[in-house]
């Protein structure tokens, strides 16, 4: 929350004791878990800071493994252990796995026509359907492997011909997930008519900028539209919204276009507008709908993805013992191919470890999105009642020192040998969720996160800029719905010639 919100809340205080009638819920007769002291009116929001997960983790070692927060006058319920994160995403999934009708959701989701925002329910289960057999599945996922392939080597050309100046390796890392996304979303890369190259990451992640920032319509149901429109909020998201719309619209009339030649193969579009068609999905599907998956593909894809990689190239770079045992995995198995496919990933299992260990430290969602219970539940002897917000801090969860040895350090080896993966069926290691509101595009993130970070350790060797060691690596955090490097990755690349080593 910036200075101009807190200061907003309260000037507004005496207006919200006006307005906002009856006592805060407090659930009479119900054993509520510990809750931090707060203040009138803002509750704990004035607790939970600018990185909400660090903060809810250093509550729950004074407060407990659950925790209760008000929002204002909301209730939100946070878990911070393993065994508390089992109870919410598998054992009461059934129970806990609805979305809040937040109203700063229901916009940016097209009215809950998503994935990730609408509440549960018949649509939600028919997409998710559609989403499991027809778009992240593994056939569909192998079907744009040529475009991987195309744009990591364009990549890697790209840093080859900068060599040996640095490279901002986070746009690089950027720019290629967005061409790829791009073109398996939408079967080409939009340029000109302000679609320019980068303009779909930064729309991107405007939008996740204006979900993490705080909304007093979420909060405040009564009033909360006037702080909105004090704070500039309304207008930040209508104009996110615009941007990144803009995109869609323009991508579906291409595709709904008469003229337009026969693909080859089909992208998303194509499969949406095709089971539109063929009105094989019990609900009927609308243009709205289109938008509100696309919205998800990019939002989980374009951020998540990149900034996964960010931090994994960081933590290679601040462990050079580790970068280069993985740099030597790759370089003997791939020899002098020029290049790391696919199908090699499965044989690299130090490098898979490498990449588990940063989404271990650095989870792509470190503070899962709020569930809502759906009836009254108990959560560790506590009363969870009916339309509570709950929340799961990752990052704790994978920092939990009964279950990782030196949590806060990087140690790629605890991942030889070990049964743990990423499908959420080990609740101590969680870093793509679990349960019916897992990410439903691990099968499509994977196949590109890990051959564009193989691909970067194999072709190049990566210094630091001259006079820089890597006591001086920026680890600083902003967090927007995901946990992002606060500055950018500066390296110097130097490329590894593989035929010379033969």
């Amino acid at each position: 929350m910036d200075l101009l919100s807190v200061l907003v809340l309260f000037f507004l205080s005496l207006l919200s004791l006006l307005l906002l009638k009856g006592k805060k819920k407090n659930g009479k007769g119900f054993k509520l878990p510990p809750s931090p002291p707060g203040l009138p009116i803002i509750g704990n929001l004035h607790q939970i800071g600018s990185l909400p997960h660090h903060t809810v983790a250093q509550f729950s070692k004074k407060y407990g493994q659950v925790m209760l927060f008000y929002f204002g006058r909301t209730p939100v319920v946070f878990v911070s252990t393993p065994e508390m994160a089992k109870e919410v995403l598998k054992n009461q999934d059934s129970n806990m796995c609805s979305r809040p009708p937040l109203p700063g959701p229901r916009k940016i989701s097209y009215n809950f026509k998503d994935i990730s925002f609408t509440p549960y329910g018949e649509w939600w289960r028919e997409i998710r359907k559609i989403c499991a057999l027809e778009l992240f599945c593994p056939k569909a996922v192998q079907s744009y492997l040529f475009v991987r392939e195309e744009e990591i080597a364009c990549m890697v050309d790209s840093i080859a011909k900068a060599s040996p100046a640095p490279v901002d390796l986070s746009e690089k890392i950027a720019s290629v997930i967005d061409k790829v996304i791009c073109r398996t979303a939408f079967g080409k890369i939009y340029n000109g008519r302000d679609f320019d190259d980068g303009k779909l990451t930064e729309a991107v992640r405007d939008v996740l900028v204006c979900l993490n920032n705080f909304s007093g319509d979420d909060i405040f149901p009564s009033f909360g539209w006037i702080i909105n429109m004090l704070t500039g909020h309304t207008a930040r998201v209508d104009r996110a919204l615009h941007n990144l719309d803009k995109f869609f619209e323009k991508a579906i009339e291409d595709h709904l276009d008469s003229n337009r030649p026969k693909p080859e193969r089909e992208d998303i579009i194509d499969v949406l507008l095709r089971l539109q068609r063929d009105q094989s999905s019990r609900i009927p599907i609308t243009k709205d709908h289109i938008k509100g998956v696309l919205k998800d593909v990019f939002l989980g894809s374009v951020d998540s993805g990149a900034l996964s990689m960010v931090w994994a190239m960081t933590e290679l770079t601040r462990h050079p013992r580790v970068m280069k045992k993985v740099q030597a995995e790759i370089r003997s198995h791939v020899g002098s191919k020029g290049k790391v496919d696919e199908s090699d990933i499965q044989s690299l299992h130090f490098f898979k470890a490498a990449l588990k260990e940063s989404w271990r430290l650095h989870p792509p969602s470190p503070l899962l999105f709020a569930r809502e219970t759906m009836c009254d539940c108990k959560l560790d002897g506590y009363d969870i009642p009916n339309k509570t917000r709950i929340h799961v801090d990752v990052f704790a969860v994978q920092r939990d020192p009964r279950y990782w040895k030196n949590p806060d350090e990087y140690i790629p080896e605890r991942f030889i040998d070990n049964p743990i993966d990423v499908n959420g069926q080990s609740y101590e290691y969680l870093p793509f969720s679990s349960g019916r509101r897992i990410c439903p595009g691990i099968t499509m993130g994977l196949a590109i996160v890990e051959p564009i970070v193989a691909n970067l350790l194999y072709g190049f060797d990566w210094k630091l800029p001259s006079g820089m060691t890597v006591e001086d690596i920026n680890m600083e955090e902003s967090f927007n719905l995901s946990s992002n490097k606060k500055t950018p990755l500066i390296l110097v690349p130097i490329p590894w010639n593989a035929k010379l080593v033969e």
